[in-house]
């Protein structure tokens, strides 16, 4: 059940996409994803994006779409969104200039209410976090604590990057334990291991993958995305190591 739930995450090859997004598409069929996720249309329509995904079988675990896109064309992320098969909409990233405790809670006031229409019409919007979120302190809490607190009254959901939870100087085991029930998608990344702080393949780096895998089973995620963000190598063969190793920890689970 698990090995159905993991998706490439297409920002992973979009150098690739640009050249030929459908023969990128086969090949992570080929590999054996079951479902990728959007990031970006890298020069095709959204309804060529949505054929090609048809004809090789994938699914599509969210959309990651801009603030900006998402703010002036609500109509056309959620046509993409139908389009794809999802109801997951992920803004992934958030400028520098929100980047401080003014920006912080504008940005969360102005996502809660992009959410409303967006849940009205069946759809949940979900923030990705990278590392600056945590040099930012908001009521005693971390900036992206303060952004995804699951009261009842914020409409924001969880999208963790386990990577830029460690690189942010936190646990991630630990911090996602906060969002049980909330984190329809968990982003999957690795640290290397040589001190550089580089992306690397799931399970070749620096974080325990089992336990996060383990707590996320139990707690409502529904999709794991894998992302490298920069590769050494082939990215299309970074994420085929990446699915090798999710295989062999599918059996501690």
């Amino acid at each position: 059940m698990f090995l159905q739930k993991v998706a490439a995450q297409l920002y992973t090859v979009r150098d690739a996409l640009e050249k030929d997004y459908n023969g990128v598409l086969k090949a992570l069929k080929e590999q054996g994803w079951p479902a990728v996720q959007v990031s970006g249309t890298r020069g095709y329509t959204p309804a060529q994006i949505a054929g090609f995904l048809r004809e090789h079988g994938l699914q599509s675990a969210g959309l990651h779409v801009s603030l900006a896109e998402l703010t002036d064309d609500m109509q056309g992320a959620i046509d993409q969104a139908k389009l794809y098969g999802t109801r997951d909409i992920i803004v992934p990233h958030l400028g520098r200039d929100y980047q401080n405790m003014l920006g912080y809670q504008m940005f969360k006031s102005h996502m809660n209410a992009l959410a409303k229409p967006l849940n009205a019409a069946g759809y949940r919007l979900s923030y990705h976090n990278h590392d600056f979120e945590f040099a930012t302190t908001i009521n005693g809490v971390s900036a992206l604590e303060y952004l995804l607190a699951p009261s009842a009254d914020n409409a924001i959901l969880a999208e963790i990057d386990v990577y830029w939870v460690k690189k942010g100087g936190d646990d991630p085991l630990q911090f996602i334990a906060k969002f049980s029930q909330r984190m329809p998608i968990i982003h999957l990344k690795d640290m290397a291991s040589d001190g550089t702080q580089d992306f690397a393949e799931v399970g070749e780096g620096l974080i325990d993958f089992v336990p996060i895998l383990r707590w996320c089973e139990a707690n409502g995620v529904e999709w794991y995305a894998v992302e490298q963000d920069t590769c050494r190598r082939d990215p299309l063969d970074c994420l085929n190591t990446s699915l090798t190793n999710l295989r062999t920890m599918s059996g501690q689970l």
